[in-house]
């Protein structure tokens, strides 16, 4: 049950705090991908995830990695955003890794486009005094684009093995 529990909500919890972190603040801390990368093999081990298994979703996140922090040298993403990715592909290994990325690439381009034209507008004076609404604002700040890597991440992590191994039973008020 408390396995049933972990695969529930680690890694929701953990992308739905970058998506803050990165929303408030415009970084994402490597602390964050570190317990992503930390509670995926912790889970995949209690799990009892085959070596193979595990030896491709590490090559998954490895791939994502190598190509987010070339992305990361074009100025196109933050490293927050490039680690928390490759963290993220960690435990959606190659079988859905292709799913995850289109995700978060549609939700970056309509962040994107929000965020531009939000920084179209004048702030209202009742919000002007929000230090992180004001960063957010500014045209020459980036896109926190670790929002769109958590949605698209939540979108697909109900399709995922982790969702499919939970025991609902456990649940199941009596």
């Amino acid at each position: 049950m408390i396995l049933d529990i972990v695969r529930l909500t680690l890694f929701p919890a953990l992308m739905a705090f970058a998506a803050a972190s990165d929303l408030f603040t415009m970084t994402i801390s490597n602390r964050v991908s570190l317990a992503l990368a930390v509670g995926f093999l912790a889970l995949a081990l209690l799990s009892g995830m085959p070596f193979l298994d595990i030896l491709s979703h590490v090559g998954a996140g490895l791939t994502v990695l190598v190509i987010a922090f070339g992305c990361f040298a074009m100025g196109w993403v933050g490293g927050g955003d490039a680690k928390v990715a490759a963290a993220a592909a960690l435990w959606f290994g190659f079988g859905h890794l292709l799913n995850y990325l289109l995700y978060a690439s549609l939700f970056g381009g309509a962040l994107t486009l929000l965020l531009l034209q939000f920084r179209q507008w004048p702030l209202p004076w009742q919000l002007a005094g929000q230090p992180w609404l004001l960063k957010l604002h500014a045209r020459e700040t980036g896109i926190p684009y670790g929002i769109a890597l958590a949605i698209g991440a939540l979108m697909i992590y109900p399709e995922t093995e982790w969702i499919k191994a939970v025991n609902l039973t456990h649940f199941v008020m009596r």
